[in-house]
């Protein structure tokens, strides 16, 4: 190989070398197409851009939409929010989508609203077409003790002030079903809520219920009503059946009581029988003493023998002839 084939060569190498690191740090295709837009971006602006390692597409792409449609965005506040973590296409479409709809919105508010967690082109065209969110069943008890199911259909339009620190959906659904709730509790009857369910919407939207949150409450309509269950019934029985197992308890408590009474009556009956027995027992003891100490005689002892005799025919006597007498 000759010296001079191998500079030829040599250079061809480095000129393709050099070929790759420009058209890879410099995107040509998109900076023509930036100029065939009338975007003007500088060939620096997107080697910068690869240097920082932002995609150029996904700026330049955003810029070209948001100048054609009369936007006045720059290459800083677009590199700036994608750097920040957020959806530049996103942010971008939503300020078009507000230019159109003659909402005022700008760029710091819409990249705050993209930065913290919420969808701000569906703010936008929520803004611009309300949504309608649609409750579960929604129970709540009158005061005659009847169960009222209410489903309410709410219209809200988001409040683009608000996006940044307003509570969601979850907080109007939480507020609207405390109103229900409450209006149910302060009829008299579930007739008065059947006949009149608009009453419901008017006392939940006087309240004032989308403070603080995210959306306008645009109207609270009454979907459906149904009747459940007979609460104050229900606790009725339960408060009877409770009061019956109270006085079954107390009244086994008195039974209890009674045959230990009766028990005790029973051992003292035993225990006096005891001692008649044992006064009976000495009975005889005395009579002997009586004999020996010469104050009781033979005559006496067998006249007593004959009492004795006397008094048990006299009761066996008595006890044969009683069924007689009855009759």
């Amino acid at each position: 190989m000759t010296p001079e084939l191998l500079t030829v060569l040599l250079i061809s190498g480095g000129v393709l070398i050099f070929l790759a690191i420009f058209f890879t740090l410099v995107p040509i295709p998109l900076w023509i197409s930036s100029l065939a837009a009338g975007v003007r971006v500088s060939i620096f602006t997107l080697v910068g851009m690869r240097l920082r390692r932002v995609t150029p597409s996904k700026i330049v792409n955003p810029l070209i939409k948001a100048v054609k449609a009369g936007l006045n965005l720059n290459t800083n506040q677009l590199e700036s929010h994608f750097l920040a973590g957020g959806n530049v296409d996103r942010v971008v479409n939503a300020l078009i989508a507000a230019h159109r709809a003659n909402i005022e919105l700008s760029f710091e508010r819409a990249a705050a609203i993209d930065l913290a967690g919420r969808n701000v082109l569906e703010a936008v065209q929520m803004s611009v077409n309300p949504k309608v969110i649609e409750t579960p069943f929604i129970a709540g008890v009158a005061m005659n003790g009847i169960e009222v199911k209410a489903k309410a259909r709410i219209t809200v339009r988001a409040n683009i002030d608000r996006l940044v620190g307003g509570a969601g959906e979850e907080t109007v659904i939480a507020r609207v079903g405390e109103g229900v709730i409450s209006t149910i509790g302060s009829c008299h009857d579930q007739k008065e809520v059947l006949e009149n369910p608009e009453m419901i919407s008017r006392t939940v939207l006087a309240k004032g219920l989308d403070s603080g949150t995210a959306f306008e409450i645009l109207s609270i309509d009454i979907a459906d009503i149904d009747i459940g269950k007979n609460i104050g019934a229900v606790l009725q029985t339960d408060q009877a059946e409770a009061d019956k197992n109270i006085a079954q308890a107390k009244a086994e408590e008195r039974r209890a009581m009674a045959i230990a009474s009766e028990q005790e009556m029973k051992s003292r009956v035993e225990e006096m029988r005891a001692k008649v027995v044992a006064a009976e027992a000495e009975v005889p003891l005395a009579i002997s003493e009586a004999l020996r100490d010469g104050n009781f005689s033979v005559m006496d002892y067998a006249n007593y023998l004959n009492v004795t005799a006397d008094t048990k025919m006299r009761q066996a006597i008595g006890g044969q002839s009683s069924p007689n007498d009855s009759q």
